[in-house]
């Protein structure tokens, strides 16, 4: 079951021309103030998906199996340490397939899918948002009641029926994870075009003749990257989630394609006599999970000044 999605409030920058005019940031510059930001959870957070994003990319060099790679002879064995070979470090699966294999593949199939949903839901959330908080009226009515009657549904339930009534596969399962998203982005932006529609910025572009999409693209969106980006790296844990239940319930990544969500449902009928085979996915998720919230934490507080200034002065307390 997925974790509600955090409520981000946009934050408008009042130095954001004073930056601009001095210059793109060095990016070196940026990674120390995301770190500096809070040193522990930020690091953490981003070792973890570095690692994470490693292993994915680097599967078929530092993987010492394929991932379907089976031996009959060699099925369930246990952990090098506690019996097993160091050919199968984590152990071996009911056909005699290497687990390590499998879970560094399984993280290539995870942060794909969630990738790839969090983009598409974040471009077209972004632009029903901007279009919906823009232009108003009835448009805007259509839109709203939308993003509401699908918040108002139990999601889970939603996707099940959705995956069950349509044939398993890849492509649907990103367009059940990008229904999933789409409505948060929306809602975001809504918000922050309404609010920003007040502004004297826009007030003197419309002044001096700026079309609506020239207004938008211009000076609306880019008020709004920093509070979409925060939104989607907690999506992005969020659809991990998602992806690994629907996987686990056999509507997700089909196999043989490992993904972290099936290999939990295979390794469900062996729990008693070869626990590694629900473990070690368990812990895959429940890390990267974790890496991305952190990472998430500290993106929001480095794009929130005001969350900055609350952080500062609890330490400032605690030190006292």
């Amino acid at each position: 079951m997925s974790a509600p999605s955090p409520v981000v409030e946009p934050v408008l920058d009042p130095t954001a021309e004073v930056h601009a005019a001095a210059g793109p940031t060095p990016w070196w510059r940026t990674v120390r103030r995301l770190v500096g930001v809070d040193a522990g959870g930020a690091g953490v957070g981003l070792l973890i998906l570095g690692v994470v994003v490693a292993a994915g990319l680097l599967a078929p060099w530092i993987a010492p199996h394929g991932y379907d790679d089976q031996d009959l002879g060699a099925m369930l064995q246990p952990p090098a340490w506690i019996g097993g070979t160091w050919a199968n470090p984590l152990g071996t699966d009911s056909l005699g397939r290497d687990l390590l294999s499998r879970i560094v593949y399984g993280a290539r199939t995870s942060l794909v899918l969630a990738l790839v949903a969090v983009a598409i839901a974040a471009a077209f959330g972004v632009a029903m948002g901007l279009v919906s908080g823009w232009v108003g009226g009835r448009l805007d009515a259509v839109i709203t009641s939308v993003v509401e009657v699908q918040l108002s549904l139990p999601y889970l339930l939603f996707a099940i029926a959705f995956m069950a009534l349509l044939e398993p596969g890849l492509a649907n399962l990103v367009i059940v994870l990008v229904l999933r998203s789409w409505v948060v982005y929306t809602r975001l932006v809504r918000v922050a075009v309404l609010s920003m529609k007040q502004r004297e910025f826009v007030t003197v572009a419309i002044a001096l003749g700026a079309g609506d999409g020239r207004i938008l693209l211009r000076h609306v969106l880019p008020n709004v990257v920093a509070p979409v980006l925060v939104v989607s790296s907690f999506q992005l844990a969020e659809l991990i989630i998602v992806e690994s239940s629907l996987s686990f319930l056999g509507l997700g990544v089909q196999p043989p394609m490992p993904s972290w969500g099936s290999m939990l449902s295979q390794g469900r009928e062996y729990i008693s006599s070869a626990w590694w085979l629900v473990t070690f996915p368990g812990l895959a998720i429940i890390l990267t999970v974790l890496g991305a919230n952190l990472a998430g934490d500290a993106v929001r507080d480095l794009m929130d000044p005001r969350l900055r200034g609350l952080g500062r002065g609890r330490t400032r307390e605690a030190a006292r």
